[in-house]
């Protein structure tokens, strides 16, 4: 079967395994995503009413235990309700709802093995595919901070981990060093000055996952890919409604989510730029994205996590970076690539990104600071 044009009468087949009302009157192919496959359909109750829904086929191959994948979602999202609900909030529109399946499951599984789940379509919200502001990115900030306040007493050990060693840099970079010396594309010796200085840095590696080890930081529930269009935002306002994509939510560090914000939103290159005169650490959306998320955390960070935030930016920003030349010694097998030396050339941008964080390290450094009094 064909996901990508997912027929009416397949859909059907589909829906009705959940607990729905009404019968399925259209469905079409939603947004951009590059890892599920994802719908949107309407249901039509027999007095009229129509209700939207997104539906979505998990991508297998990337996520191999979607089963522990959705119990991680239905256990954060269950949790997220009930804060939201406290305060006054809408949890309807303030956090996803899983569908439950007519057995009471949470996925359904198809002939084909393909595992697929279905939300409630949030009406009159919007995503934001790129930072076009400092205000978005404060914003989004601010999103991502409230996120990680509303979880604060969440037991992170209680979820599984969605990819292991997702963001375990030691991890990465141990692969770093073992694709060097095994070089199975004769790459290597066109890449020395990458991994001169990718192994100059490989002492910092373990910094973060030490201190949690010897627990000096908290181990936290984090979101693991916090970019601008993993919220939604209201339409008529603009205000931030609702956290999206929890596939990678699993047990981490907050500086993960705040350091792949700020690598990803506060460059001032794309993550694949050839002119490397273009790439710089933009002070600025630093501060915005800094104060935000400091707001949005409301004092439930440790002094530590918080002192530590450049680290998390500068450490998310290298581990991706080494992810890139790894990829790129191994015959690009992991990443997709659109022309020869992608990777590398994503590689070399992560990498002047965290020389330019070390140069303006006393910077970030008083930003978080003075955010953080």
């Amino acid at each position: 079967m064909s996901v990508k044009q997912l027929q009416l009468d397949t859909a059907e087949q589909i829906v009705s395994r959940f607990a729905l009302e009404g019968g399925l009157t259209e469905v079409c192919p939603y947004g951009n995503g590059h890892i599920n496959d994802t719908f949107r359909f309407t249901c039509e109750a027999s007095g009229g009413a129509r209700k939207r829904y997104i539906l979505q086929r998990i991508n297998h191959h990337i996520f191999r235990k979607p089963g522990e994948l959705m119990e991680n979602i239905v256990n954060v999202t269950a949790y997220l309700r009930s804060v939201i609900a406290s305060a006054g909030g809408d949890p309807e529109r303030e956090t996803l709802r899983v569908i439950p399946t007519r057995d009471g499951g949470h996925c359904y599984r198809d002939e084909e093995d393909g595992c697929w789940r279905i939300f409630p379509f949030i009406e009159g919200s919007i995503c934001l595919e790129k930072v076009e502001s400092a205000k978005d990115f404060y914003d989004s900030a601010v999103a991502f901070g409230n996120f990680q306040r509303m979880l604060a007493d969440f037991p992170a050990q209680k979820l599984h981990e969605t990819i292991p060693d997702f963001h375990h840099t030691p991890t990465r970079f141990r692969a770093l060093e073992k694709a060097a010396r095994a070089d199975v594309c004769g790459r290597a010796a066109g890449v020395e000055a990458e991994l001169a200085f990718a192994f100059a840095r490989g002492g910092e590696a373990s910094v973060l996952t030490d201190l949690l080890e010897r627990g000096e930081l908290p181990l936290r529930v984090t979101h693991n890919d916090t970019k601008l269009n993993n919220i939604l935002f209201d339409e008529v306002s603009r205000k931030a409604l609702c956290i999206i994509d929890l596939d990678t939510i699993m047990p981490g560090l907050v500086h993960y989510d705040f350091g792949d914000s700020i690598r990803f939103g506060a460059s001032t290159g794309e993550e694949d730029e050839t002119d490397l005169g273009r790439v710089e650490l933009d002070l600025s959306l630093f501060e915005a994205f800094t104060e935000g998320y400091l707001k949005g955390c409301a004092g439930s960070l440790t002094e530590i996590e918080a002192a530590l935030l450049p680290m998390g930016a500068k450490l998310m920003t290298y581990e991706c970076g080494i992810r890139f030349l790894t990829d790129y010694l191994e015959g690009d097998t992991y990443f997709k690539i659109h022309r020869k030396g992608h990777n590398l050339d994503r590689a070399r941008t992560q990498f002047k990104l965290v020389a330019d964080m070390e140069e303006k390290w006393e910077d970030m450094c008083a930003i978080v600071k003075r955010c953080n009094q």
